[in-house]
């Protein structure tokens, strides 16, 4: 198993943890890994993760500003908003609305 799959297994723990009607960036899973530069790397997680199992709900992983960055890799642009606002969030112009109240942050929920 490679470096890079290892570290993808980490982050997609991470966001099955992310309750239903919450979100989280991938800045805050970074910093959460100890890994706080690669948040990119959690991107490109986040874009491989459609089809792996157990099922990893990489809607909920949006940009620090709540944006809706993603999008594009869920197999139409609105997909992922459509995923959002299935779990409550509410989603205006690809951003959360209220992102600072729906924001969930590992290192704090998930603090031992």
């Amino acid at each position: 198993m490679s470096k890079s799959s290892d570290f993808f297994e980490q982050v997609y723990q991470v966001v099955r943890l992310i309750p239903k009607g919450r979100v989280t960036s991938y800045g805050a899973i970074a910093s959460y890994l100890g890994t706080k530069g690669s948040s990119r790397l959690v991107g490109y997680a986040m874009n491989a993760a459609h089809g792996v199992l157990p099922p990893v709900p990489a809607q909920r992983v949006v940009n620090r500003n709540g944006l809706l960055t993603g999008k594009h890799h869920f197999g139409h642009p609105g997909r992922m908003q459509e995923l959002l606002e299935a779990e409550g969030v509410l989603v205006k112009d690809d951003q959360v609305a209220d992102f600072k109240n729906r924001f969930w942050d590992p290192a704090v929920a998930l603090a031992l």
